[in-house]
């Protein structure tokens, strides 16, 4: 029987939410929790939801895509007041 793609489940800490579902994907949500524990060990199927959440979200190339940038744009933003401080700093060594 081939691996999921979900994988074995960390411990990690979490955060309380409600959601609400269509019933026909709590259903396949049932029937993956079943066959994960299968593979692995026995699990809720609410324990894999927040895992199968972070899988998509890493998976995502158009998010990835978008974080990267905010982050260049934000380092970039920081980067101006810092340099003008150093060019600063060697003009009063200079003279």
């Amino acid at each position: 029987m081939p691996d999921l793609r979900l994988g074995r489940l960390p411990k990690v800490g979490v955060v309380r939410m409600t959601i609400v579902l269509p019933e026909p994907l709590k259903e396949e949500l049932d029937q993956y929790a079943a066959e994960h524990g299968q593979l692995y060990e026995p699990v809720d199927t609410a324990a894999l939801i927040p895992h199968m959440l972070e899988a998509f979200v890493r998976s995502d190339r158009g998010w990835r895509s978008r974080r990267a940038k905010a982050g260049r744009a934000s380092q970039r933003a920081a980067t101006p007041a810092s340099g003008a401080t150093r060019s600063g700093a060697q003009g009063d060594s200079s003279a």
